[in-house]
């Protein structure tokens, strides 16, 4: 199970905003994104990752999006809930199957 964000999804989305409005005003994207990490109290690499994650999600850069990702996750828990309930009938149809060939006492 993922653990929750230590910062918001608002605080990530302002933090990208403030990057790209930053950007004209700083020689680098990097300059930009240390200036805001600096100003929100965070690091410029957590920044840039969020900046990376956006571009994904807005199909700028190639990726899984978010959203693809979740749906990933979803279906990785459900496919292995199956299995274990797969497994589990498999061992009480063998199970039972042998009770069944067992000769009847009277």
């Amino acid at each position: 199970m993922s653990r929750p964000s230590r910062y918001s999804a608002d605080f990530r989305a302002r933090a990208v905003r403030l990057v790209a409005e930053a950007r004209p005003e700083h020689q680098t994207e990097w300059a930009a994104m240390t200036s805001v990490a600096a100003k929100l109290g965070v690091s410029a690499e957590t920044v840039r990752k969020w900046i990376r994650r956006a571009e994904v999600d807005v199909g700028v850069r190639p990726g899984t999006t978010s959203e693809e990702s979740a749906e990933i996750k979803r279906l990785q828990r459900e496919n292995a809930e199956l299995r274990r309930a797969n497994e589990i009938l498999k061992s009480a149809s063998a199970f039972f199957a042998a009770e069944l060939d067992r000769p009847q006492s009277r």
